[in-house]
């Protein structure tokens, strides 16, 4: 839709805190009053429950949501499994097509003014043949938010990831620090380097929460306002 912008979140890897941040994005826009619909297309590590497969990432998001949305469209893929996502949908005889994720991702853009789209682990993870998540921003016309986890080994993460995303011509809206390592030897020389490579603003800087707070995170989000979600008359 012209006019309003919508994200992909991602991550440097695994457990880099994209779900915290992803929570902090739909937070803090909405206590500036906009509607938000959080997503997360493809779970793996879901569990069994009455109602059917529910995933614990997909749940904060649609907490952190305006709207109580059916489960199904804010995780249309969901396996029982802790284990990559093509990995699992092929053990449960699933393909994962974009068509499902299309639809679900406009029910939700339909009445809502920002949508926030999680990925699993890292952007490159597969999910089938021929289709990976670095597929999806471009399947829904999404800008990319990369999360780093600010820990020995970043710097490598963050610039592949970012090398990735430039080679799909994907616009880098911001990334945002987290700090998952809580004694990470030299930080500040780390951040600046980071600051420096990165072409792309720094959104904010999480520092390291436990448990996960999406309030006290979204306060951390200093630079928010330039991710302005909609264009100006």
């Amino acid at each position: 839709m012209a006019g309003r912008r919508d994200f992909f979140v991602t991550g440097t890897d695994t457990g880099v805190g994209k779900t915290l941040a992803a929570a902090a994005l739909l937070r803090a826009w909405r206590l500036t009053g906009q509607r938000v619909a959080g997503m997360k297309p493809v779970a793996s590590g879901a569990a069994v429950t009455p109602g059917g497969l529910r995933n614990d990432d997909a749940q904060v998001l649609a907490a952190e949501s305006s709207d109580d949305w059916p489960y199904g469209l804010v995780n249309p893929y969901a396996f029982e499994p802790p284990i990559a996502p093509h990995l699992a949908a092929a053990e449960a005889g699933v393909t994962i097509r974009v068509d499902p994720l299309r639809q679900a991702f406009q029910a939700l853009q339909a009445a809502s003014d920002v949508v926030v789209v999680e990925g699993a682990g890292g952007f490159l993870v597969p999910l089938g043949p021929g289709l990976s998540f670095a597929d999806l921003p471009t399947a829904l016309g999404l800008e990319v938010i990369l999360v780093v986890g600010l820990r020995l080994g970043c710097l490598n993460h963050a610039l592949l990831t970012a090398e990735a995303i430039g080679r799909r011509s994907l616009p880098l809206a911001g990334w945002i620090g987290n700090l998952a390592e809580p004694a990470f030897d030299r930080l500040e020389a780390n951040l600046d380097t980071l600051h420096r490579a990165l072409d792309a603003p720094c959104i904010g800087l999480i520092g390291h929460l436990d448990p996960p707070d999406a309030g006290t995170a979204a306060r951390a989000l200093t630079a928010l306002p330039a991710l302005a979600t909609r264009e100006l008359d």
